[in-house]
């Protein structure tokens, strides 16, 4: 029977990345993405080392993703396009998403929230609000999101966006923000930037300084 820990809810976690070594990272996959092999060891709660680890992760980069919302309206940006991973999950790839980039190498995340708001939806954003940073799945991928608010004006907002050359296909919604929150909760909505940001500006939508 393992023991469990006395652990309450005022303990500080006591590991950081200084207490993993990575011993080897093998190239499995380059393309627009990457997939390495790494192995490696860390830290136990008991004491001492983990025996040497393989696992496969994959390097996909970090992004940037913002929503827009229109203050004096109470309505926020949504951007509508094709997401071929959820038909695997069994739903309509035709996703309510936040408009949102990959973050390159010496860019600034924010700079790349602005970017993308003006291709993706023809929003014009002056400056961002950041919400919070979180890891996608740190089981699986190295990735992680910068979130990002921004009041615009919407009342001209709308129509069919994206970088051909890219591939891309956007239509662009302008939605009650009650509206887009109780889709939020009946699962038509169903990425994860854009419910975290949703549930986010749900909370805070009384204290924002935008």
């Amino acid at each position: 029977m393992s023991e469990k820990a006395n652990i309450t809810s005022e303990d500080p976690l006591e590991y950081d990345h200084s207490d993993v070594e990575i011993l080897n990272k093998e190239p499995l996959y380059k393309g627009f993405f990457e997939c390495n092999l790494y192995t490696l060891k860390h830290k136990l709660f008991s004491g001492g080392w983990s025996p040497e680890i393989k696992l496969e992760f994959f390097e996909r980069g970090h992004a940037a993703v913002l929503l827009p919302y229109d203050v004096k309206n109470d309505a926020v940006v949504l951007i509508e396009q094709f997401r071929f991973g959820a038909v695997g999950a069994g739903k309509s790839p035709w996703l309510l998403e936040l408009v949102a980039g990959m973050i390159e190498q010496d860019e600034i995340a924010e700079d790349v929230a602005k970017r993308e708001a003006l291709e993706e939806a023809g929003l014009t954003v002056n400056s961002c609000q950041f919400m919070l940073n979180y890891l996608v799945s740190p089981g699986g991928t190295t990735e992680q999101i910068d979130l990002f608010i921004a009041n615009v004006d919407s009342s001209n907002v709308g129509g069919l966006y994206g970088l051909e050359h890219e591939g891309e296909d956007i239509r662009v919604h302008v939605v009650p923000r009650e509206t887009a929150y109780q889709w939020v909760k009946e699962g038509k909505i169903y990425n994860a930037a854009t419910v975290i940001a949703l549930q986010w500006l749900e909370l805070n939508k009384d204290n924002l300084s935008i």
